[in-house]
């Protein structure tokens, strides 16, 4: 079950994802995790990142693939 939290999250990465969306899928991708990464708390980022791993639907095709991303790249 979602919280209101975590809609609100989704919503903005996915708005985000849309404002990127038309771009080709590398540049789409890149362009929102640069955002997260610039505007959005390390706390923020974790919550989003622990949304997608739970496998709860509801992001958009950009911002999921830019998360996934961040979850990478924290993982190095």
């Amino acid at each position: 079950m979602s919280t209101a939290k975590d809609d609100k999250l989704v919503r903005m990465a996915n708005q985000i994802g849309d404002f990127f969306a038309p771009m080709d899928e590398e540049a789409a991708t890149r362009g929102v995790a640069t955002h997260l990464q610039r505007f959005w708390t390390p706390k923020m980022i974790g919550e989003i990142i622990s949304y997608l791993d739970s496998g709860r639907a509801g992001l958009n095709p950009a911002a999921a693939r830019a998360v996934a991303a961040l979850k990478q790249d924290a993982n190095r």
